[in-house]
């Protein structure tokens, strides 16, 4: 309501003006300014989106992206990997190299550096010399079963020699001069690979590690030669226990500084030891057809970090100075500068 605020002035303008001295100038007309209509607030329209391509540079968000080539769609999500084609039994075997990875942090590892710590180093190589000399009768007993007589007269000439000269196997002596006979490992599990048994899945037990199917069931023919033939000490369990168990010490501290390495820069622990595995026990078999070209057969397990479930890319083409790979900023489209 605007009548109350305006009545006050009405009133004086409509008194008369009183009188005044008169050296004082007669007072100045009041004006009542009209009330003003309230100010129009002309409220700017909002700014308009920026893109996002011009609040930060295609080129900023990724450096080897061209500016030029119109955003690519995002790649659909990665199908459900597939099993590795020898690991049929991925998830179990993942299982129990999880709780090998256990113990032998808890007790393996430990045990094998103390052994090594405390055990000096000619006894060790004096124990572990007499158990491989006990298994030269095995290997020659595969190369007769593999009908490769000539092999065979190596495994019997080491025998020989380190368990007569050697005192008992103690030491080494065939490997030296004038001899030059080093061990070869050749065991059931090798012939029937040799006879063209497949490796039947990979698998991964806890106190064995990594194994086939097929060495599994060739291990226990490996074993059974001295309790057959000599009988004791052989076939007493104190003598088997203690035979395994120094022998598991021993080749768990000699190989600590090659697992070290090889799970040092793993992504996967689990799929590096099965591919290093795997391979090297391809190689050996093939090595048992003694080919002379020293090379192993291309298969799957030639890329341990090889996608089965992924294409087949073709090969690159080779170049004796790839320009991409000196500078990685560098447009390898881009004219050579001299």
């Amino acid at each position: 309501m605007t009548v109350p605020f305006l009545l006050p002035v009405a009133v004086l303008v409509a008194a008369p003006v009183q009188a005044q001295p008169i050296d004082t100038a007669p007072p100045a007309a009041v004006v009542v300014p009209a009330q003003a209509a309230p100010p129009v607030v002309v409220v700017p329209p909002p700014p308009a989106a920026t893109p996002a391509s011009a609040e930060a540079p295609r080129e900023l968000a990724d450096p080897l992206a061209d500016p030029a080539t119109p955003t690519a769609a995002a790649p659909p999500a990665p199908a459900a990997s597939r099993h590795y084609p020898g690991d049929p039994l991925e998830g179990f075997n993942r299982a129990m190299f999880g709780i090998h990875q256990g113990l032998d942090k808890a007790i393996y590892r430990p045990a094998a550096m103390g052994y090594k710590h405390i055990v000096p180093k000619p006894v060790r190589s004096g124990v572990r010399n007499f158990f491989s000399n006990l298994t030269e009768p095995v290997v020659f007993a595969n190369y007769l079963l593999q009908l490769r007589f000539g092999k065979a007269l190596r495994p019997f000439a080491r025998f020989l020699v380190n368990s007569t000269i050697g005192i008992g196997g103690l030491f080494d002596v065939a490997k030296r001069k004038p001899f030059h006979i080093p061990h070869k490992d050749n065991f059931f599990g090798d012939t029937l690979a040799y006879y063209g048994v497949g490796p039947g899945p990979y698998l991964f037990l806890p106190l064995v590690g990594p194994t086939t199917l097929r060495d599994i069931l060739g291990g226990p023919l490996d074993g059974i030669g001295w309790p057959l033939v000599i009988g004791e000490p052989f076939t007493n369990w104190r003598y088997q226990f203690g035979s395994l168990a120094v022998t598991g010490l021993d080749l768990r501290a000699e190989s600590d500084a090659d697992l070290r390495a090889l799970f040092s820069g793993a992504v996967d622990p689990y799929a590096t030891l099965r591919s290093v595995s795997l391979q090297n026990r391809a190689a050996e078999v093939a090595a048992l057809h003694d080919h002379g070209t020293g090379e192993t057969p291309a298969t799957e397990l030639d890329d341990p970090l090889h996608d089965p479930g992924a294409g087949t890319a073709p090969p690159a083409a080779k170049s004796d100075n790839p320009r991409e790979l000196q500078d990685p900023l560098t447009d390898p489209a881009s004219p050579v500068p001299h």
